[in-house]
Protein backbone atom coordinates (compact mmCIF):
# COMPACT_ATOMS: atom_id res chain seq x y z
CA UNK A 1 0.00 0.00 0.00
CA UNK A 2 2.62 2.25 0.45
CA UNK A 3 4.39 2.00 -2.57
CA UNK A 4 1.69 1.60 -4.99
CA UNK A 5 -0.16 4.34 -3.73
CA UNK A 6 1.55 7.56 -2.45
CA UNK A 7 -1.39 9.17 -1.29
CA UNK A 8 -2.34 7.06 1.59
CA UNK A 9 -1.78 8.73 4.88
CA UNK A 10 1.63 7.96 7.52
CA UNK A 11 0.11 9.90 10.34
CA UNK A 12 -2.60 11.90 11.16
CA UNK A 13 -2.92 15.40 12.94
CA UNK A 14 -4.42 16.06 16.42
CA UNK A 15 -6.06 19.68 16.94
CA UNK A 16 -6.41 19.09 20.67
CA UNK A 17 -8.29 21.18 23.17
CA UNK A 18 -9.58 24.56 21.70
CA UNK A 19 -7.71 26.71 24.15
CA UNK A 20 -5.47 29.26 23.78
CA UNK A 21 -1.40 29.11 23.49
CA UNK A 22 -1.26 31.16 26.25
CA UNK A 23 -3.40 28.42 28.85
CA UNK A 24 -1.13 25.66 27.59
CA UNK A 25 0.66 25.47 30.96
CA UNK A 26 -2.42 25.70 33.06
CA UNK A 27 -4.03 22.93 30.80
CA UNK A 28 -1.31 20.81 31.02
CA UNK A 29 -0.54 20.88 34.87
CA UNK A 30 -4.39 20.73 35.57
CA UNK A 31 -4.57 17.87 33.16
CA UNK A 32 -1.22 15.99 34.72
CA UNK A 33 -2.42 16.52 37.86
CA UNK A 34 -6.15 14.87 36.72
CA UNK A 35 -4.15 11.90 35.35
CA UNK A 36 -1.54 11.30 38.25
CA UNK A 37 -4.85 11.63 40.84
CA UNK A 38 -6.65 8.73 38.31
CA UNK A 39 -3.76 6.63 38.12
CA UNK A 40 -2.21 6.42 41.68
CA UNK A 41 -5.67 6.41 43.14
CA UNK A 42 -7.03 3.00 41.38
CA UNK A 43 -3.59 1.73 42.42
CA UNK A 44 -4.25 2.35 45.58
CA UNK A 45 -7.76 1.02 45.57
CA UNK A 46 -5.95 -2.21 43.85
CA UNK A 47 -3.67 -2.66 46.07
CA UNK A 48 -5.79 -2.28 49.57
CA UNK A 49 -7.98 -5.01 47.52
CA UNK A 50 -5.73 -7.14 47.41
CA UNK A 51 -3.69 -6.70 50.69
CA UNK A 52 -6.75 -6.72 52.93
CA UNK A 53 -8.41 -10.14 53.19
CA UNK A 54 -11.95 -8.14 54.60
CA UNK A 55 -12.18 -6.98 51.12
CA UNK A 56 -11.81 -10.48 48.94
CA UNK A 57 -15.58 -10.14 48.28
CA UNK A 58 -17.30 -10.13 44.47
CA UNK A 59 -17.81 -6.60 44.92
CA UNK A 60 -14.30 -5.84 45.59
CA UNK A 61 -13.39 -7.71 42.93
CA UNK A 62 -15.18 -6.17 40.23
CA UNK A 63 -14.08 -2.71 42.18
CA UNK A 64 -9.80 -4.25 41.42
CA UNK A 65 -10.75 -5.01 37.94
CA UNK A 66 -12.56 -1.34 37.52
CA UNK A 67 -9.72 0.31 38.89
CA UNK A 68 -7.71 -1.51 36.42
CA UNK A 69 -9.59 -0.95 33.26
CA UNK A 70 -10.39 2.93 34.40
CA UNK A 71 -6.21 3.45 34.36
CA UNK A 72 -5.70 1.42 31.08
CA UNK A 73 -8.42 3.35 29.71
CA UNK A 74 -7.53 7.12 30.56
CA UNK A 75 -3.67 5.88 29.67
CA UNK A 76 -5.22 5.44 26.33
CA UNK A 77 -5.16 9.06 25.59
CA UNK A 78 -4.03 11.38 28.35
CA UNK A 79 -0.51 10.71 28.44
CA UNK A 80 -0.84 11.01 23.90
CA UNK A 81 -2.52 14.29 24.88
CA UNK A 82 0.28 15.56 27.68
CA UNK A 83 3.03 14.80 25.34
CA UNK A 84 1.32 17.19 22.33
CA UNK A 85 1.11 19.84 24.57
CA UNK A 86 4.27 19.87 26.00
CA UNK A 87 6.15 19.51 22.41
CA UNK A 88 3.22 21.54 20.74
CA UNK A 89 3.24 18.73 18.23
CA UNK A 90 -0.20 17.32 16.26
CA UNK A 91 1.07 14.53 14.86
CA UNK A 92 0.22 10.40 15.77
CA UNK A 93 1.27 7.67 13.14
CA UNK A 94 -1.19 5.90 11.43
CA UNK A 95 -0.94 2.77 13.49
CA UNK A 96 -0.54 4.46 16.18
CA UNK A 97 -4.05 5.76 15.71
CA UNK A 98 -5.47 3.25 15.30
CA UNK A 99 -3.81 1.08 17.92
CA UNK A 100 -5.83 3.75 19.93
CA UNK A 101 -9.15 3.21 18.83
CA UNK A 102 -9.10 -0.27 19.44
CA UNK A 103 -7.91 0.29 22.90
CA UNK A 104 -10.05 2.75 23.60
CA UNK A 105 -13.07 1.13 22.30
CA UNK A 106 -11.56 -2.41 24.51
CA UNK A 107 -11.18 -0.45 27.88
CA UNK A 108 -14.79 1.75 26.95
CA UNK A 109 -16.40 -1.74 27.03
CA UNK A 110 -15.17 -3.67 29.78
CA UNK A 111 -15.75 -0.14 31.90
CA UNK A 112 -19.41 -0.57 30.74
CA UNK A 113 -19.67 -4.58 31.27
CA UNK A 114 -18.14 -4.47 34.70
CA UNK A 115 -20.55 -1.73 36.02
CA UNK A 116 -23.14 -3.87 35.06
CA UNK A 117 -21.89 -6.58 36.55
CA UNK A 118 -21.51 -4.66 39.63
CA UNK A 119 -24.71 -3.39 39.68
CA UNK A 120 -26.25 -7.36 39.08
CA UNK A 121 -24.02 -8.31 42.54
CA UNK A 122 -25.73 -5.60 44.24
CA UNK A 123 -28.81 -6.44 43.23
CA UNK A 124 -28.57 -10.11 44.53
CA UNK A 125 -26.80 -9.11 47.56
CA UNK A 126 -29.67 -6.67 48.79
CA UNK A 127 -32.50 -8.33 46.38
CA UNK A 128 -31.77 -12.03 47.40
CA UNK A 129 -29.17 -12.12 50.41
CA UNK A 130 -30.41 -15.93 51.16
CA UNK A 131 -28.75 -16.81 47.55
CA UNK A 132 -25.44 -14.48 47.47
CA UNK A 133 -22.87 -16.81 48.26
CA UNK A 134 -24.43 -19.33 45.58
CA UNK A 135 -25.44 -16.77 42.97
CA UNK A 136 -22.04 -15.13 43.18
CA UNK A 137 -19.53 -17.53 43.35
CA UNK A 138 -16.05 -17.06 42.37
CA UNK A 139 -16.01 -19.19 39.19
CA UNK A 140 -18.97 -16.76 38.17
CA UNK A 141 -17.51 -13.91 38.86
CA UNK A 142 -14.35 -14.94 36.97
CA UNK A 143 -16.90 -15.83 33.89
CA UNK A 144 -17.82 -12.43 34.05
CA UNK A 145 -14.86 -10.30 34.18
CA UNK A 146 -13.34 -13.21 31.35
CA UNK A 147 -16.16 -12.51 29.30
CA UNK A 148 -16.04 -8.61 29.71
CA UNK A 149 -12.85 -9.11 28.22
CA UNK A 150 -13.64 -11.18 25.49
CA UNK A 151 -17.24 -9.59 24.32
CA UNK A 152 -14.71 -5.93 24.15
CA UNK A 153 -12.30 -7.66 22.45
CA UNK A 154 -14.03 -8.57 19.84
CA UNK A 155 -15.80 -5.62 19.52
CA UNK A 156 -13.02 -3.55 19.30
CA UNK A 157 -11.71 -6.09 16.65
CA UNK A 158 -14.75 -5.50 14.86
CA UNK A 159 -14.69 -1.82 14.63
CA UNK A 160 -11.07 -1.28 13.99
CA UNK A 161 -10.99 -3.80 11.03
CA UNK A 162 -14.26 -1.78 9.48
CA UNK A 163 -12.36 1.56 10.14
CA UNK A 164 -8.85 0.13 8.50
CA UNK A 165 -10.70 -1.89 5.33
CA UNK A 166 -12.68 1.36 5.28
CA UNK A 167 -9.88 3.42 4.93
CA UNK A 168 -7.80 1.41 2.26
CA UNK A 169 -10.57 1.27 0.12
CA UNK A 170 -10.86 5.34 -0.24
CA UNK A 171 -6.88 5.71 -0.77
CA UNK A 172 -6.21 2.55 -2.79
CA UNK A 173 -9.13 0.92 -5.21
CA UNK A 174 -6.01 -1.78 -6.70
CA UNK A 175 -6.31 -3.03 -2.99
CA UNK A 176 -7.87 -6.83 -3.35
CA UNK A 177 -11.49 -7.04 -1.73
CA UNK A 178 -11.27 -11.03 -1.06
CA UNK A 179 -8.48 -13.82 -0.95
CA UNK A 180 -8.96 -17.70 -2.64
CA UNK A 181 -8.00 -20.26 -0.45
CA UNK A 182 -6.44 -22.83 -2.29
CA UNK A 183 -7.08 -25.61 0.33
CA UNK A 184 -5.61 -28.93 0.63
CA UNK A 185 -3.67 -30.47 -1.91
CA UNK A 186 -5.49 -33.09 -2.19
CA UNK A 187 -7.75 -34.49 -5.74
CA UNK A 188 -11.60 -33.96 -6.64
CA UNK A 189 -12.22 -37.28 -6.42
CA UNK A 190 -10.99 -37.54 -2.94
CA UNK A 191 -12.69 -34.24 -1.44
CA UNK A 192 -15.55 -36.41 -0.19
CA UNK A 193 -13.46 -38.78 1.82
CA UNK A 194 -11.19 -36.02 2.85
CA UNK A 195 -14.47 -34.01 3.90
CA UNK A 196 -15.77 -36.63 6.03
CA UNK A 197 -12.39 -37.33 7.72
CA UNK A 198 -11.91 -33.67 8.60
CA UNK A 199 -15.78 -33.37 10.05
CA UNK A 200 -15.12 -36.39 12.22
CA UNK A 201 -12.14 -35.16 13.46
CA UNK A 202 -13.67 -31.35 14.10
CA UNK A 203 -16.80 -33.21 16.00
CA UNK A 204 -14.31 -35.05 18.03
CA UNK A 205 -12.44 -32.15 19.06
CA UNK A 206 -15.46 -30.22 20.40
CA UNK A 207 -17.27 -32.68 21.17
CA UNK A 208 -14.16 -34.35 23.56
CA UNK A 209 -13.50 -31.20 25.06
CA UNK A 210 -16.58 -29.97 25.73
CA UNK A 211 -17.25 -33.78 27.59
CA UNK A 212 -13.83 -32.65 29.84
CA UNK A 213 -15.24 -28.86 30.34
CA UNK A 214 -18.50 -30.29 31.68
CA UNK A 215 -16.80 -33.23 33.50
CA UNK A 216 -14.61 -30.66 35.70
CA UNK A 217 -17.11 -28.28 36.22
CA UNK A 218 -19.55 -31.22 37.52
CA UNK A 219 -17.41 -33.58 39.80
CA UNK A 220 -16.14 -31.42 42.80
CA UNK A 221 -13.29 -33.69 43.49
CA UNK A 222 -11.65 -31.83 39.85
CA UNK A 223 -11.86 -28.69 41.10
CA UNK A 224 -7.99 -28.49 41.47
CA UNK A 225 -5.29 -26.26 39.89
CA UNK A 226 -4.26 -28.72 37.56
CA UNK A 227 -8.07 -29.45 35.46
CA UNK A 228 -8.73 -25.86 36.13
CA UNK A 229 -6.03 -25.17 33.46
CA UNK A 230 -7.31 -28.53 31.33
CA UNK A 231 -10.72 -27.02 31.33
CA UNK A 232 -9.51 -24.09 29.67
CA UNK A 233 -7.14 -25.74 27.18
CA UNK A 234 -10.04 -27.82 26.40
CA UNK A 235 -12.43 -24.50 25.56
CA UNK A 236 -8.97 -22.92 23.59
CA UNK A 237 -8.75 -25.90 21.65
CA UNK A 238 -12.30 -25.66 20.49
CA UNK A 239 -12.13 -22.08 19.52
CA UNK A 240 -8.51 -22.66 18.36
CA UNK A 241 -10.09 -25.78 15.36
CA UNK A 242 -13.38 -23.22 14.97
CA UNK A 243 -11.29 -20.71 13.66
CA UNK A 244 -10.03 -22.73 10.76
CA UNK A 245 -12.16 -25.67 10.07
CA UNK A 246 -15.23 -24.76 9.84
CA UNK A 247 -14.64 -22.67 6.96
CA UNK A 248 -12.44 -25.35 5.32
CA UNK A 249 -15.54 -28.37 5.41
CA UNK A 250 -17.48 -25.55 4.17
CA UNK A 251 -15.56 -24.78 1.27
CA UNK A 252 -14.86 -28.41 0.54
CA UNK A 253 -18.68 -28.74 0.44
CA UNK A 254 -19.37 -25.74 -1.55
CA UNK A 255 -16.13 -25.91 -3.75
CA UNK A 256 -16.06 -22.19 -3.01
CA UNK A 257 -12.62 -21.00 -2.24
CA UNK A 258 -13.47 -17.37 -1.36
CA UNK A 259 -12.93 -15.59 1.70
CA UNK A 260 -13.80 -11.85 2.28
CA UNK A 261 -10.47 -9.24 3.71
CA UNK A 262 -12.26 -8.77 6.98
CA UNK A 263 -12.84 -12.58 7.04
CA UNK A 264 -9.48 -12.90 6.40
CA UNK A 265 -7.92 -10.31 8.95
CA UNK A 266 -9.94 -11.87 11.50
CA UNK A 267 -8.99 -15.47 10.94
CA UNK A 268 -5.45 -14.49 11.17
CA UNK A 269 -6.30 -12.45 14.59
CA UNK A 270 -8.54 -15.01 16.23
CA UNK A 271 -5.57 -18.06 14.80
CA UNK A 272 -2.78 -15.67 16.73
CA UNK A 273 -5.21 -15.20 19.66
CA UNK A 274 -5.95 -18.97 20.27
CA UNK A 275 -3.08 -20.12 19.35
CA UNK A 276 -1.06 -18.01 21.89
CA UNK A 277 -3.48 -19.11 24.47
CA UNK A 278 -2.41 -22.53 24.04
CA UNK A 279 0.82 -22.15 24.04
CA UNK A 280 0.85 -20.07 27.48
CA UNK A 281 -2.05 -22.49 29.16
CA UNK A 282 0.66 -25.28 28.50
CA UNK A 283 2.93 -23.84 30.23
CA UNK A 284 1.05 -23.13 33.24
CA UNK A 285 0.07 -26.65 32.98
CA UNK A 286 4.32 -27.67 32.94
CA UNK A 287 4.93 -25.22 35.39
CA UNK A 288 1.71 -26.53 37.78
CA UNK A 289 2.88 -30.38 37.90
CA UNK A 290 6.66 -29.04 38.47
CA UNK A 291 5.64 -27.17 41.68
CA UNK A 292 2.87 -30.33 42.15
CA UNK A 293 5.92 -32.85 42.02
CA UNK A 294 9.23 -31.23 43.01
CA UNK A 295 7.44 -28.99 45.76
CA UNK A 296 4.44 -31.15 47.09
CA UNK A 297 4.26 -28.89 50.63
CA UNK A 298 4.14 -26.36 49.06
CA UNK A 299 1.80 -26.65 46.37
CA UNK A 300 -1.28 -25.29 47.69
CA UNK A 301 0.46 -21.72 48.60
CA UNK A 302 2.41 -21.47 45.24
CA UNK A 303 -0.79 -22.68 43.25
CA UNK A 304 -3.18 -20.44 44.80
CA UNK A 305 -6.75 -20.13 43.31
CA UNK A 306 -5.54 -16.19 42.57
CA UNK A 307 -2.37 -17.05 40.83
CA UNK A 308 -4.13 -19.79 39.07
CA UNK A 309 -6.79 -16.94 37.43
CA UNK A 310 -4.34 -14.35 36.62
CA UNK A 311 -2.50 -17.01 34.60
CA UNK A 312 -5.28 -17.22 32.87
CA UNK A 313 -6.27 -13.89 32.81
CA UNK A 314 -2.37 -13.16 31.99
CA UNK A 315 -2.46 -15.72 29.15
CA UNK A 316 -5.90 -14.13 27.66
CA UNK A 317 -4.39 -10.72 27.60
CA UNK A 318 -1.17 -11.43 26.32
CA UNK A 319 -2.29 -13.60 23.53
CA UNK A 320 -5.26 -10.21 22.58
CA UNK A 321 -1.76 -8.03 22.46
CA UNK A 322 0.33 -10.13 20.82
CA UNK A 323 -2.35 -10.59 18.23
CA UNK A 324 -3.36 -7.38 17.71
CA UNK A 325 0.30 -6.66 16.81
CA UNK A 326 0.36 -9.05 14.10
CA UNK A 327 -2.68 -8.27 12.61
CA UNK A 328 -1.74 -4.25 12.86
CA UNK A 329 1.12 -4.64 11.00
CA UNK A 330 -0.43 -6.90 8.24
CA UNK A 331 -3.60 -4.67 7.58
CA UNK A 332 -0.86 -1.77 6.78
CA UNK A 333 -0.01 -3.70 4.07
CA UNK A 334 -0.82 -4.23 0.24
CA UNK A 335 -1.68 -7.34 -2.07
CA UNK A 336 -2.02 -5.35 -5.58
CA UNK A 337 -3.41 -8.41 -7.95
CA UNK A 338 -2.39 -11.30 -5.46
CA UNK A 339 -5.20 -12.76 -3.65
CA UNK A 340 -4.36 -16.68 -4.29
CA UNK A 341 -3.47 -18.21 -0.32
CA UNK A 342 -1.86 -21.56 -1.03
CA UNK A 343 -3.62 -23.06 2.45
CA UNK A 344 -6.83 -24.05 3.59
CA UNK A 345 -7.22 -20.75 5.53
CA UNK A 346 -5.92 -17.52 5.93
CA UNK A 347 -2.01 -18.14 7.26
CA UNK A 348 -0.08 -15.25 8.58
CA UNK A 349 2.99 -16.34 7.00
CA UNK A 350 1.42 -17.26 3.27
CA UNK A 351 0.03 -13.61 3.65
CA UNK A 352 2.76 -11.95 4.04
CA UNK A 353 4.38 -14.34 1.02
CA UNK A 354 1.53 -12.55 -1.20
CA UNK A 355 1.94 -9.31 -0.18
CA UNK A 356 3.36 -6.47 -2.81
CA UNK A 357 4.94 -4.29 0.37
CA UNK A 358 7.88 -4.24 2.30
CA UNK A 359 7.60 -6.99 5.21
CA UNK A 360 10.79 -6.58 6.92
CA UNK A 361 8.90 -4.51 9.70
CA UNK A 362 6.42 -7.64 9.90
CA UNK A 363 9.39 -10.65 9.61
CA UNK A 364 11.20 -8.80 12.20
CA UNK A 365 8.78 -8.73 14.94
CA UNK A 366 7.71 -12.31 14.59
CA UNK A 367 11.22 -13.55 15.19
CA UNK A 368 11.91 -11.18 17.30
CA UNK A 369 8.48 -10.68 19.32
CA UNK A 370 7.10 -13.86 18.56
CA UNK A 371 10.56 -15.64 19.24
CA UNK A 372 10.98 -14.67 22.97
CA UNK A 373 7.69 -15.68 24.15
CA UNK A 374 8.27 -18.80 21.82
CA UNK A 375 11.42 -19.83 23.40
CA UNK A 376 10.35 -18.17 26.85
CA UNK A 377 7.08 -20.61 27.23
CA UNK A 378 9.19 -23.95 25.61
CA UNK A 379 11.95 -23.38 28.25
CA UNK A 380 9.32 -23.14 30.69
CA UNK A 381 7.75 -25.91 29.89
CA UNK A 382 11.41 -28.27 29.17
CA UNK A 383 12.53 -27.10 32.53
CA UNK A 384 9.50 -27.79 34.59
CA UNK A 385 9.58 -31.51 33.02
CA UNK A 386 13.67 -32.00 33.32
CA UNK A 387 13.24 -30.92 36.80
CA UNK A 388 10.31 -33.24 37.23
CA UNK A 389 12.19 -36.39 35.64
CA UNK A 390 15.18 -35.96 38.42
CA UNK A 391 13.32 -34.89 41.31
CA UNK A 392 11.21 -38.28 40.32
CA UNK A 393 14.83 -40.53 39.66
CA UNK A 394 16.43 -38.86 43.22
CA UNK A 395 13.73 -41.19 44.77
CA UNK A 396 13.16 -44.80 42.58
CA UNK A 397 9.49 -45.86 42.91
CA UNK A 398 8.52 -48.00 39.98
CA UNK A 399 5.12 -47.11 40.63
CA UNK A 400 6.54 -43.50 40.37
CA UNK A 401 8.70 -43.64 37.65
CA UNK A 402 6.29 -45.33 35.20
CA UNK A 403 3.13 -42.81 36.42
CA UNK A 404 5.47 -39.75 36.07
CA UNK A 405 7.17 -40.11 32.91
CA UNK A 406 4.01 -41.51 31.41
CA UNK A 407 2.16 -38.10 32.12
CA UNK A 408 5.38 -36.44 31.05
CA UNK A 409 5.75 -38.45 27.88
CA UNK A 410 2.25 -37.71 26.88
CA UNK A 411 2.49 -34.22 27.70
CA UNK A 412 5.96 -33.72 25.54
CA UNK A 413 4.30 -35.78 22.94
CA UNK A 414 1.58 -32.66 22.72
CA UNK A 415 4.24 -30.03 23.02
CA UNK A 416 6.56 -31.37 20.49
CA UNK A 417 3.70 -31.52 17.82
CA UNK A 418 2.44 -28.45 18.36
CA UNK A 419 5.50 -26.27 19.18
CA UNK A 420 7.46 -28.73 16.75
CA UNK A 421 4.90 -27.45 13.57
CA UNK A 422 4.91 -23.83 15.03
CA UNK A 423 8.43 -23.41 14.78
CA UNK A 424 8.81 -24.75 11.47
CA UNK A 425 5.71 -22.19 10.10
CA UNK A 426 6.45 -19.27 11.50
CA UNK A 427 10.66 -19.46 11.97
CA UNK A 428 11.84 -21.87 9.92
CA UNK A 429 9.91 -21.85 6.61
CA UNK A 430 10.79 -19.51 3.92
CA UNK A 431 9.13 -16.25 3.33
CA UNK A 432 9.33 -16.51 -0.02
CA UNK A 433 7.97 -20.17 -1.31
CA UNK A 434 5.25 -22.32 -0.41
CA UNK A 435 5.41 -25.98 -0.36
CA UNK A 436 2.98 -28.77 0.73
CA UNK A 437 5.20 -29.28 4.13
CA UNK A 438 3.40 -25.85 5.30
CA UNK A 439 0.01 -27.27 4.72
CA UNK A 440 0.80 -30.21 6.45
CA UNK A 441 1.87 -28.40 9.18
CA UNK A 442 -0.60 -26.30 9.25
CA UNK A 443 -3.24 -29.26 9.36
CA UNK A 444 -1.39 -30.60 12.66
CA UNK A 445 -1.35 -27.67 14.76
CA UNK A 446 -5.23 -26.55 13.80
CA UNK A 447 -6.31 -30.05 13.60
CA UNK A 448 -5.09 -32.58 15.19
CA UNK A 449 -2.90 -31.36 17.91
CA UNK A 450 -6.51 -30.02 19.34
CA UNK A 451 -7.72 -33.60 18.81
CA UNK A 452 -5.00 -35.17 20.18
CA UNK A 453 -5.56 -32.88 23.91
CA UNK A 454 -8.56 -34.66 25.16
CA UNK A 455 -7.17 -38.18 24.83
CA UNK A 456 -3.53 -37.00 26.09
CA UNK A 457 -4.93 -34.90 28.55
CA UNK A 458 -7.64 -36.15 30.02
CA UNK A 459 -8.94 -39.45 28.64
CA UNK A 460 -5.78 -41.39 30.00
CA UNK A 461 -6.63 -39.71 33.40
CA UNK A 462 -7.90 -41.99 36.05
CA UNK A 463 -9.45 -38.81 37.79
CA UNK A 464 -11.72 -38.00 34.01
CA UNK A 465 -12.47 -41.43 34.10
CA UNK A 466 -13.59 -41.75 37.66
CA UNK A 467 -15.95 -37.98 36.91
CA UNK A 468 -17.35 -39.84 33.50
CA UNK A 469 -18.45 -43.29 35.30
CA UNK A 470 -20.35 -40.56 38.10
CA UNK A 471 -22.03 -38.82 35.69
CA UNK A 472 -23.04 -42.17 33.20
CA UNK A 473 -24.18 -43.30 36.91
CA UNK A 474 -26.63 -40.47 37.35
CA UNK A 475 -28.01 -40.72 33.90
CA UNK A 476 -28.86 -44.23 34.34
CA UNK A 477 -30.29 -43.44 37.95
CA UNK A 478 -32.88 -40.97 35.80
CA UNK A 479 -33.84 -43.36 33.41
Amino acid sequence: MRKENQSTVFEFLLLGLPIRPEQQIVFFTLFLAMYLITVLGNLLITLLIRLDSHLHTPMYFFLSHLALTDISFSSVTAPKMLVNMLTHSQSISYTGCISQVYFFTVFGNIDSFLLTSMAYDRYVAICHPLHYITVMREEFCVCLVAGSWLVSCVHALLHTLLLTQRIMRMENQSTVSNFLLLGLPIRPEQQNVFFTLFLAMYLTTVLGNLLIILLIRLDSRLHTPMYFFLSYLALTDISFSSVTAPNMLVNMLTHSQSISYTGCISQVYFFTVFGSIDSFLLTSMAYDRYVAICHPLHYITVMSEKVCVCLVAGSWFVGCIHALLYTLLLIQLSFCARNTVPNFFCDLTALLKLSCSDISLNKLVIFIEGGLLFVLSLSIIMGSYILIGSTALKAPSTKRLIKTFSTCGSHLLVVSLYYGTLAGEYFFSSFQNSSDKDIIASVIYTVVTPLLNPFIYSLRNRDIKQALEVVFTRINCFK
